[in-house]
């Protein structure tokens, strides 16, 4: 569910806790998203942002400059090796 999610937010869409359930059976978004804040915000590249409705979205700091990404499965590889 968290990959599912990691990947949903990667492809700069945006989720909130009736759609993530919705689509991907997730019963508890706040805690879903903390696990992939840990994930995502860990080398500084992307951050997980919150809009005032409630959506989450991910959104890249570092555009052109990062060290790591994500392809379109969830997995992270070295960008710029």
């Amino acid at each position: 569910k968290q990959r599912q999610v990691l990947n949903h937010l990667y492809r700069g869409w945006g989720i909130d806790s009736t759609e993530a359930t919705k689509k991907y059976g997730v019963k508890n978004l706040r805690s879903t998203i903390s696990s992939i804040r840990t994930l995502v915000e860990k080398y500084g590249n992307w951050e997980i942002i919150t809009d005032s409705k409630g959506r989450y979205f991910m959104q890249d700091t570092h555009p052109g400059d990062r060290t790591y990404s994500f392809r379109k499965d969830g997995t992270r590889f070295m960008a710029n090796a």
